[in-house]
């Protein structure tokens, strides 16, 4: 299977570096980088109603996620906590 390019939105980025803890944003980065090698971890859940976009659990925290296929490309949309990761998605 083909290796996929991941791109964090600059909005994901700066959740990212606003998670609590430095343990929360290793374990943050440590699952989007196994999104490279393949991109519907088990784990990974659709999100109903929308176009190819996924969500992964990280504790609390919720990584949303774009697969564009034909592009091999995923674009990480959001990191939030679980109570926000669907607001106005």
């Amino acid at each position: 299977m083909a290796s996929y390019s991941v791109k964090i939105r600059s909005a994901a980025q700066k959740e990212i570096r606003k998670l609590p803890s430095k343990g929360i944003r290793a374990k943050v980065i440590s699952m989007i980088n196994r999104l490279h090698a393949e991109p519907v971890l088990d784990e990974a859940k659709k999100i109903k109603g929308s176009n190819n976009i996924y969500r992964i659990r990280q504790g609390t925290y919720r990584i949303v996620y774009q697969i564009h296929k034909n592009k091999l490309l995923i674009i990480v949309i959001r990191v939030r906590h679980q109570k926000d990761a669907y607001k106005n998605l």
